[in-house]
């Protein structure tokens, strides 16, 4: 896609070059963190080799799923030399969260850290009381950090994966309306974040229109918000889809939405560049931070 036709903010990474964003091992990032709360800094000299990254993904039946958390840990180790990463998984598929645990040495820091794109039920409670079950007595000291989203880069990732979607949207972003679809959540503020991403996206790309939507727990669904769109006047509509992983809610958002009357609806963010530096920026935050396990 010629540069003239990017979509705002979406730089050459996002257009599918590549990133420059390089992180070190202990966390810091050459650029300085980006999005709420980035640190930008490093850990005192010698940390990162002590530290350990333990991602740890929703999980699915669907291989895909696994496959493309492993693209993700690749994107990520390889845009941070040196860094110790390891995945686990809540349910679904191996290996679990204690099980990674239980094979690194008692001497070593890890910090725990959710792939998930909201803090709801998983994050709050799920991976917490996994954590407060884990024996400590002579593991290795945990720490707890944050969820990936919200984060400005998930927007970028966005951007990424509806330009290879659908180049079209972006030559007359005013033309198309785009459905931002989530899994849901029975927690009111994960959906309010998804309805203030949506906010976001429109003011700074222009869209028709942004409008939130729900692939379950709450509405509206994606095909109500793409029939609402078009019987409201929107030209096009699209959707982007705001999961991790492609599985069963991204199928059904596609099959959903096409059938709806959308023109294009864009893959799970998967193994990017942007995804890979909002973990390795949440990294950077638990190592300033410090949030001990409870």
């Amino acid at each position: 896609m010629p540069n003239a036709a990017l979509p705002v903010g979406l730089g050459p990474a996002a257009a599918g070059g590549k990133a420059s964003r390089v992180v070190s091992p202990q966390g810091g990032s050459g650029q300085g963190g980006s999005g709420q709360g980035g640190s930008g800094g490093t850990g005192p000299p010698g940390e990162g080799a002590s530290r350990v990254l333990v991602a740890v993904a929703h999980g699915s039946a669907d291989p895909r799923a696994s496959a493309t958390i492993a693209g993700l840990a690749a994107v990520a180790r390889e845009r941070s030399p040196g860094l110790d990463l390891r995945t686990a998984f809540l349910g679904h598929a191996p290996p679990s969260l204690p099980q990674v645990l239980g094979t690194i040495e008692a001497d070593r820091e890890v910090t725990v850290l959710p792939l998930l794109l909201t803090a709801a039920y998983h994050s709050k409670a799920d991976i917490p009381r996994i954590l407060a079950r884990t024996p400590r007595t002579q593991g290795p000291r945990v720490s707890y950090g944050a969820t990936l989203g919200p984060h400005p880069l998930l927007l970028d990732a966005l951007d990424r994966r509806l330009a290879e979607a659908d180049p079209v949207a972006y030559r007359d972003p005013a033309r198309t309306a785009v459905v931002l679809t989530a899994a849901g959540s029975s927690d009111p503020e994960a959906n309010a974040t998804i309805a203030r991403m949506a906010a976001q996206w429109q003011a700074r790309t222009g869209w028709f229109a942004v409008r939130p939507a729900y692939a379950s727990a709450a509405e509206p669904s994606p095909a109500a918000a793409v029939a609402g769109l078009l019987r409201n006047g929107a030209p096009r509509v699209v959707v982007a889809t705001y999961l991790l992983a492609p599985g069963l809610f991204a199928d059904r958002i596609r099959h959903t939405a096409l059938s709806a009357g959308a023109a294009a609806v864009s893959p799970a963010l998967g193994a990017c560049a942007e995804v890979a530096d909002v973990m390795l920026d949440r990294f950077a935050q638990a190592g300033s931070t410090r949030r001990t396990a409870a």
